[in-house]
């Protein structure tokens, strides 16, 4: 099932998402708010919510992904069904925004997700190796392995070492706003996913400043650090100087350069399931998310 938990999607991008999944063999189903608006949001909390707990609780829904990010997720997860989620659990593949969502499923429920492309699908930022990512991580239940491409900005982040744990995380703003709520994770002995967009690296900086002086990365087993995608301003300092800064001295391996978030050639990881860092090698692999 196709759902919206956050901002409005375009209907001509869903339609090429449901071009390559029926190419899979499977069935993609429009949930019944998918297409709803109201301002930034895909209509109307109770409605996403509705769209969410209905594909939660549809026995022939087997996976459930989210057409786009945006915002809003946040505004719904509490309306969750989790004993629904608990008692039939489906791979939830979204990113961005979604990072709330599946960080609240972790909470509720134990699910594990995946972090990767939504339906509203972009040829030109997803290319055909970004979709056979994807449906390896939806589909199969071999381990994901990205290693980091030394084209991404990225790629120069890393403190050298292995590093073994959960991956948790996903897009940086939204742990960071997950912090105070239930659905912050205890990052202790965890592999930390981190990715964003449009935000200037002294943004980035309070970001991960504050995830500091919170705690919330103190026992940390690694960072995997992901695309930070059109992040640069004015300043002589680029986003990877401040993830190189505010990463390099918590003593746990960190790999850049992983060709995970909001950028072209976009790919797929299992969040929620364990990893396997080699930063000296410079690969990252997760067991699967599906079984």
């Amino acid at each position: 099932m196709l759902v919206s938990p956050s901002g409005p999607t375009r209907p001509e991008r869903v339609a090429r998402g449901v071009e390559l999944l029926t190419g899979w063999g499977l069935r993609p189903v429009l949930a019944p708010n998918a297409y709803a608006r109201q301002g930034y949001l895909a209509g109307a909390d109770a409605l996403r919510a509705a769209d969410l707990n209905t594909a939660f609780a549809d026995p022939q829904v087997r996976g459930v992904i989210c057409t786009r990010g945006g915002y809003g997720a946040q505004r719904v997860v509490d309306a969750i069904d989790m004993t629904a989620v608990r008692r039939d659990p489906k791979v939830v593949a979204g990113f961005s925004d979604i990072t709330a969502l599946q960080l609240a499923l972790w909470r509720g429920a134990r699910l594990a997700g995946v972090h990767g492309p939504g339906a509203a699908w972009r040829d030109e930022r997803t290319p055909l190796a970004s979709a056979e990512s994807l449906h390896a991580a939806m589909t199969s239940t071999e381990p994901v392995t990205v290693s980091a491409v030394e084209g991404e900005e990225t790629f120069g982040v890393r403190v050298a070492g292995r590093a073994t744990g959960r991956l948790l995380g996903g897009n940086l703003c939204l742990v960071v706003a997950s912090l105070g709520t239930p659905d912050m994770p205890d990052l202790t002995g965890a592999v930390l996913l981190l990715e964003d967009v449009q935000e200037p690296p002294y943004k980035v900086d309070r970001m991960l400043t504050q995830l500091r002086r919170a705690g919330a990365l103190d026992g940390l087993a690694g960072v995997a650090v992901g695309q930070f995608t059109d992040c640069a301003d004015g300043w002589d300092t680029t986003v990877a100087d401040v993830l190189g800064e505010r990463l390099g001295d918590l003593g746990v391996p960190v790999l850049g350069g992983l060709p995970v978030g909001h950028g072209p050639g976009q790919l797929t990881v299992p969040v929620g399931t364990r990893a396997s860092l080699d930063a000296d090698a410079g690969t990252l692999s997760v067991v699967a998310a599906v079984c």
